[in-house]
């Protein structure tokens, strides 16, 4: 099964109608938009939040926006099954963002209420339509992460929440986010060992406003990216084609995995099971990560062809 798209997704306060309505009317195409029910919306607007997105949800759905998705609030808060109630009938919702979710029981009590609330749309429990986020913003779900990821079939990934993370531990978040090294490297390894689909989504950029917030999104995209996160959390439009571009193959990350995988075809035919490229031995996990890119690459929208065409006569060395 291939990896699910969600390279930026972008959080719409709930209680704000202007907002809903340029949910709708962005200037490119978003990958996930999440409607904020927690917050970014005060206790008093709770239910007029709920009722605006059950609102918007029940529209037709836009072209540009792939996934359409709700952050309700806490299990913890005694809201989060009401907010369930009112949107989960929407057959445009993808996605449940669970805010601050410290154990297996946040979510096994998420996915039972999806379950009764829907059971005609969901069978068995690998066959809903409706996919379950988990935010993990705590000391107490850092350490339980392996059991958050067990506790139901429909968590395709988990979301660091840094903010909420920097208070509970009493951290400073700095410009090079090394205080959130270990919290990061442990959310990505955990999505990769429970096989989410989604894998892991990096922590929000508060900059993007002028040249500047741009170049500090991007070199945090840059920093996530390598660490192995599949995408990012935006809290504004103009993050959106930053993010979504850098993590997308770049051309040249594009052109060297087809290359590779045309002469790794022709190895194959020939029995080698080691060969090099461009003075680089090549075996079998390289190719491994050529065919992720071009998987990748398919699902951004590029077009292969021209680079096939290009390098069809590519040979092992």
């Amino acid at each position: 099964m291939p990896p699910l798209l969600r390279r930026a997704l972008l959080y719409v306060p709930g209680s704000s109608p202007r907002f809903l309505r340029k949910s709708r009317e962005l200037p490119g195409p978003v990958d996930s938009v999440a409607y904020d029910l927690e917050d970014s919306v005060s206790p008093s607007r709770k239910a007029d939040a709920r009722a605006a997105v059950a609102a918007i949800l029940a529209e037709p759905r836009v072209p540009g926006i792939r996934e359409q998705g709700v952050r309700i609030n806490t299990v913890a808060s005694g809201l989060a099954e009401g907010d369930l109630l009112a949107v989960s009938k929407s057959p445009n919702l993808d996605t449940v963002i669970v805010p601050k979710v410290n154990s297996a029981a946040d979510l096994r009590f998420v996915a039972d209420v999806l379950r009764h609330a829907l059971p005609s749309a969901s069978p068995a429990p690998t066959q809903s339509r409706i996919q379950i986020l988990a935010l993990v913003e705590t000391a107490r779900a850092l350490s339980s992460l392996p059991s958050i990821c067990a506790s139901t079939p429909l968590l395709t990934a988990l979301i660091f929440g840094a903010e909420d993370f920097a208070l509970d531990l009493s951290l400073t978040r700095t410009p090079g986010l090394a205080e959130m090294l270990l919290a990061r490297s442990a959310i990505v390894t955990a999505a990769r060992a429970a096989d989410l689909r989604g894998g892991a989504l990096d922590l929000v950029c508060t900059a993007y406003r002028g040249a500047e917030g741009r170049r500090v999104l991007a070199e945090e995209c840059h920093g996530g990216r390598g660490l192995g996160f599949a995408g990012k959390q935006c809290v504004h439009p103009d993050q959106v084609d930053v993010v979504q571009a850098a993590f997308a193959p770049a051309e040249a990350e594009a052109a060297w995995a087809v290359r590779l995988l045309v002469a790794a075809g022709k190895a194959e035919e020939r029995g080698r099971g080691a060969w090099a490229l461009d003075g680089k031995m090549v075996d079998a996990p390289v190719v491994g990560k050529a065919r992720a890119v071009v998987e990748r690459a398919k699902a951004c929208g590029f077009d292969l062809a021209p680079l096939q065409e290009k390098w069809r006569d590519q040979e092992p060395e």
